[in-house]
Formats: structure tokens, C-alpha cells, sequence
């Protein structure tokens, strides 16, 4: 019997991942398929050297992953996305959890974790467009400081100039 490769751990072990904190978190689409910008669409293309950020024209699923993500803010009270970007066959997002004096009826409300806040995306979004177009999980890296999150949101808003070099982007 053929032994399976064991998968490895997205997460950091012992990590509470509904503290408050920023995290940026990339969801892939299932072997990578390009669904979320209209077809035929180049990073150079359709931005204009002086345009910051670039915006792609998405398609109707990019569309729908778009409006679930401005949609989480009103869905949670204490997380926002401060940053995102949707490219082809993956989406880019940091999320703050802001958990300080959240009071539901005079006892501490906690914050969903960050699995928690993916998979219910995840799911509205599959159940809008009638089937999941996603991987099983997602990458996630804990921002730590100032620094970092720069260079992070600078990559986010350089992705879709730049989709030709990404190592998501597939050559046709």
C-alpha cells in the first residue's frame, strides 16, 4: 500500500489566532484555475504607470469575492480588512482583529479566529457562484511589525502589475 505524504501545518502551533493583530492571509482557487479577472487580461495590459493601486476588471466571480470581502467588515464588528487584492487564481487579504472593549451585553465578546473567518468566506462565496472554487486551506502569515506590514501591503497593491512574475501565475 502506497504511503501518503503527510501535509504539512499551515499554522503556527500554540498560536491564538483570534488575537488582536494583523494577518495577511492568500486563498488559492483548486488547481489554480483563473476565475476572477476577465479573460485575456495582463497585468501591464490594463494598468497605467502612473495608476496606484492597479485595479484588474474582474470577472463575475471576481465580482462576488470582492463584495464578500468588503462584506466581512459588517459581518464582524471587530474585524476589518485594511488591504486586498483579487488576481486571477488567488486573493490576497490583511485582516485586523480588533478585539479591545467589545461588549456584547456587558460580558467581553471574542473574536472569531482566522480559520473561522476563511472558511465562512470561503463557503459564502462557493454557495453564490453554485460550486467551491477553492483549495483546501489557505496561507497565513502573522504580521509582526510596522516593517513588515509596508512590504506587504506594497506587494499587494504591486501584485497585478507584477501577475506575470507571480509564482500563482500559470504560462498558457
Amino acid at each position: 500500500m502506497k504511503k501518503l505524504p503527510k501535509r504539512k501545518q499551515n499554522r503556527l502551533q500554540g498560536y491564538d489566532y483570534s488575537r488582536n493583530g494583523a494577518y495577511f492571509v492568500t486563498i488559492c482557487t483548486k488547481n489554480r484555475e483563473e476565475l476572477f479577472w476577465k479573460p485575456n487580461i495582463v497585468g501591464a495590459a490594463f494598468c497605467r504607470p502612473k495608476e496606484e493601486p492597479c485595479h484588474p476588471q474582474l470577472s463575475e466571480y471576481g465580482i462576488i469575492v470582492e463584495n464578500e470581502i468588503i462584506s466581512l467588515s459588517a459581518i464582524y464588528r471587530n474585524i476589518f480588512i485594511d488591504k486586498y487584492v483579487i488576481m486571477p487564481n488567488h486573493t490576497h487579504m490583511i485582516i485586523i482583529i480588533d478585539n479591545y472593549d467589545v461588549l456584547d451585553n456587558g460580558r467581553q465578546n471574542t473574536a472569531p479566529t482566522v480559520s473561522r473567518i476563511i472558511n465562512q468566506w470561503k463557503r459564502a462565496i462557493s454557495i453564490k457562484i453554485g460550486f467551491s472554487p477553492w483549495q483546501k486551506s489557505f496561507h497565513d502569515r502573522i504580521i509582526r511589525d510596522e516593517s513588515e506590514y509596508r512590504k506587504i501591503t506594497n506587494y499587494i497593491d504591486n501584485n497585478p502589475v507584477q501577475w506575470e512574475k507571480d509564482c500563482f501565475y500559470e504560462k498558457h
